[in-house]
This record gives C-alpha cells, structure tokens and sequence, in this order.
C-alpha cells in the first residue's frame, strides 16, 4: 500500500467518552455521518462503525455487545494458547517416549 501514493496516518486512541460524543453527534440528526466524519477527522466506515455498535450495545440492533465481543477475543486468545502448550507437552511425550525405548 505504501508504494501505491497513500501515507499511514498514525493509529489515535480515543477515549469512551469521545466514541460517544462522535455517536451522539451523529444521531442526533442536525449532520450526515460523512460531515461528521470530516469534522473529527476520521473515514466514514469508522464513525458508521462507531455508530453501529452503540445501536447494537444499547440494544436497538442484533449482534454482539462491546463487552460480548472482548470476552471472545479474550477466549480466542486463551484458546491459541492452550492448544500451543497442548502441541508442546504432545512433542515432549513424543520426546521422551523415543528417549525411554
């Protein structure tokens, strides 16, 4: 991407107060989601994003809650793991059932 002319832009951590103010501004109705956009300096997918998930968090919207979907990516992490340690003691057995015949 880089040789194609497009500059990364740094990654900004916002705070959740500031997620809501950017939702707020744009349900409010008074600003397109693309004005509000250009305004906090953010692409349109993002504050659509941002947008979706408040509807889905305060249940106006099917799908998985903020707090649903960081207990998954913590399982999911958690999962990655153990099967690495089950895929390490497995090659240990292996190590020392050829070291004890």
């Amino acid at each position: 991407m880089e040789s194609m002319g497009k500059k990364k832009r740094p990654r900004r951590s916002f705070t959740p107060e500031s997620k809501a103010e950017i939702v707020e501004l744009c349900q409010r109705g008074d600003r397109s989601i693309g004005q509000v956009a250009k305004d906090v300096d953010l692409t349109e997918t993002a504050v659509r994003d941002r947008v979706r998930q408040a509807e889905v968090d305060s249940g106006r919207r099917d799908g998985l809650t903020s707090s649903e979907r960081e207990e998954l990516a913590a399982l999911r992490r958690e999962n990655r793991r153990l099967r690495e340690d089950v895929d390490i003691l497995k090659r240990a057995t292996a190590f020392f059932a050829k070291e004890t015949r």
